[in-house]
């Protein structure tokens, strides 16, 4: 699950492979279990790890990125490695998001302002209390307990 920790961004001149394994090794990871989880083979991860891998497609960036909890962004920056300014909050769609599932890619995208399945503006604040979103684990506010995702009603009127 994305969440906003400092902790997790790439550091100025860190490989992929020093990138990766810190992440993997702070969240109390075996390469197994990352594979797992991305749905990559142990090799494949070995290879990153050991810098033989330099860059990713975007089906492994995706996967690894949703294995390590971390935002595909952070994988880019560390395959350029630049240093990433954390984003202000996370984004998500208040229809098409399914809560405690992870946000779509590219509404985390820096660009990103519509949902691209249903053009409704994405959201980074609670619509109650305006504070920032920090994790999409759960469907509340931790501030002050109101739903993250609004409810569509069908506004569909039968006539006689």
């Amino acid at each position: 699950m994305y969440t906003l920790n400092t902790e997790h961004l790439p550091k100025s001149g860190e490989s992929l492979a020093d990138y990766v394994r810190r992440i993997r090794t702070g969240l109390a990871l075996s390469q197994k279990e990352v594979a797992d989880r991305a749905n990559l083979h142990l090799q494949s991860l070995g290879k990153i790890e050991r810098g033989q891998t330099t860059r990713l497609n975007q089906k492994t960036r995706v996967a690894l990125s949703g294995a390590l909890e971390i935002s595909p962004e952070y994988l880019d920056a560390a395959v350029r490695g630049t240093p990433l300014v954390a984003s202000t909050a996370l984004k998500y769609c208040p229809n098409c998001w399914v809560a405690g599932s992870l946000p779509e890619p590219i509404w985390l995208d820096v660009r990103s302002r519509f949902c691209f399945l249903c053009s409704e503006a994405l959201r980074n604040r609670c619509i109650a209390c305006n504070e920032p979103v920090i994790s999409l684990k759960f469907r509340f506010c931790p501030h002050c307990g109101t739903a993250y995702k609004t409810i569509r009603h069908n506004a569909r009127e039968y006539s006689a």
